[in-house]
C-alpha cells in the first residue's frame, strides 16, 4: 500500500522520502526530557534522530502500516512515542498534512477503531490535517493486498494528496 501510494504521490509530482520503521533502530521514549539537548531531537543516539529531521521538513506524513494487536506494530509506534521531542523541544510544525493506509487480517473493520482512533488524536493534537484514511481489512498474507483493490484506492489517495 506504500508503495501504491508512493507512486501515486510521485505521478501527482510530489517528492517523497519513504522511511521503513521496521528495519531502524528506534528505542522506546524513556521520557527523559533530554529533547533537543545536544543538536538532536532526542538525547539518545538512534535512529529517530535521522525520522525527526525529515519529519520536521516534510510537508506531510502517512503513517502506513500494518494491524497488530488493534494497534500500530512496536516499530512505528516507538517513533510516534517520540514525537514528543517536537512537544518538549518547542518544535512548530502545526498545518502538516497526515494520512493513514493500513490493513490486518481481520475481516471486520471494527477492528482497526483503536489504529484509527489513534491517528486521529495524533493529528489532532498535532494540529495536522487528515488527508485520508484507507484501511484494508481481511488481508492477512504477504502480497494478498493485491487480490483488493486496497492498491488502487491508495495510489488514489497519493495522486489526489
Amino acid at each position: 500500500m506504500a508503495d501504491a501510494f508512493i507512486a501515486g504521490a510521485r505521478g501527482a509530482g510530489h517528492t517523497v522520502e519513504k522511511i521503513e520503521t521496521a528495519s531502524l533502530d528506534v528505542k522506546g521514549c524513556r521520557a527523559c526530557d533530554g529533547c533537543y539537548r545536544g543538536g538532536r531531537a532526542c538525547f539518545f543516539d538512534d535512529d529517530f534522530n535521522g525520522i525527526a529531521r525529515a519529519v520536521l521538513e516534510a510537508d506531510a506524513v502517512v503513517f502506513a502500516t500494518p494491524l497488530y494487536w488493534f494497534s500500530f506494530p512496536a516499530q512505528i509506534k516507538n517513533v510516534i512515542d517520540k514525537f514528543y521531542a517536537f512537544v518538549a523541544g518547542g518544535k512548530e510544525f502545526k498545518g502538516k498534512e497526515c494520512a493513514l493506509l493500513t490493513c490486518g487480517g481481520d475481516t471486520e473493520e471494527k477492528a482497526f477503531d483503536g489504529l484509527v482512533r489513534s491517528y486521529e488524536l495524533i493529528a489532532e493534537y498535532l494540529g495536522w490535517k487528515d488527508r485520508g484514511r484507507l484501511v484494508a481489512a481481511g488481508v492477512n498474507a504477504r502480497g494478498a493486498i493485491g487480490e483488493t483493490d486496497g492498491l488502487m484506492r491508495a495510489e488514489k489517495l497519493g495522486a489526489e494528496f
